[in-house]
């Protein structure tokens, strides 16, 4: 089972789940969990191979699947008997979120995207070409920091794309590479999603610096019904770092206001 924090609220009935991206752990929503834990029953999980969920024996030598990681956060949210919840993704933590809808439709109460990735463009394309070629010579920080760079240029964006960077020192070089090798299922998972409307509200929410992913969100918003997209001013891939009061205040009164079990005050 993967390592999992919950934090009960007194009063409240609603629970929020917080899905971290790739090479992270929960610890990149320590701007959130004050906030949200004002409010609701909050779940933090590491997925696996991240922070404090270690690859078990049975792990090591087999590779993982978008599914099989979605199924660890089904299973963590059955073990605590949390039927229905909010769920909070970042970057490529916005893919497991979908898998999760899809394997189990009606979990979720809403969806909150942050850094959303929902398609590859041509240059995205190329860099992870690059990186998969690049990895059996290179050192996979190398490739990481490469990557962290690229997605948040700018000054800015130094302190989030140190976070991504501390966190991912701790992932090791094998999950790195296991990973990596997910992203051969990635367009075929993404290219499912931008086909299907998802079963609740869903709120993008990105940086208007995110200059990788933005446009493609922006345009996908319009052809679905049940999407909504809210853009951060001076905010990069990572939003919920760079703009956390935004980012809260935001994704706290969608949940609220999209909660069904409970009339909460929006």
């Amino acid at each position: 089972m993967i390592y999992h924090r919950k934090f009960v609220h007194p009063k409240s009935k609603t629970w929020v789940v917080f899905v971290h991206g790739a090479g992270g752990s929960n610890v990149v929503w320590f701007r959130q969990l004050k906030e949200f834990k004002k409010h609701f029953n909050v779940l933090l999980v590491d997925l696996r191979g991240h922070g404090k969920s270690k690859p078990t024996s049975s792990d090591e030598d087999c590779g993982y699947s978008f599914d099989e990681v979605a199924l660890d956060v089904i299973r963590i949210m059955d073990h605590l008997e949390i039927k229905k919840a909010h769920l909070v993704g970042i970057s490529l933590g916005c893919i497991v979120i979908r898998a999760i809808d899809k394997l189990a439709p009606g979990r979720a109460e809403s969806i909150i995207l942050g850094g959303a990735i929902i398609q590859f463009n041509k240059t995205l394309k190329v860099l992870i070409g690059m990186a998969k070629i690049l990895n059996s010579v290179l050192p996979y920080m190398w490739l990481y920091r490469l990557n962290a760079l690229i997605l948040m240029p700018y000054r800015k964006h130094r302190e989030s794309r140190n976070v991504f960077i501390q966190e991912a020192i701790q992932l090791g070089e094998k999950e790195f590479a296991k990973w990596m090798n997910m992203t051969r299922e990635i367009k075929s998972n993404l290219n499912e999603f931008l086909k299907r409307e998802p079963s609740v509200p869903v709120l993008y929410l990105m940086g208007d610096g995110d200059h990788m992913f933005l446009p493609m969100v922006a345009e996908l918003v319009k052809r679905q019904v049940n999407a909504k997209l809210e853009i951060i001013k001076n905010s990069g891939h990572c939003c919920n770092l760079d703009q956390a009061n935004l980012f809260n205040e935001i994704s706290i009164h969608f949940i609220k206001r999209n909660s069904v079990k409970e009339g909460l005050p929006v």
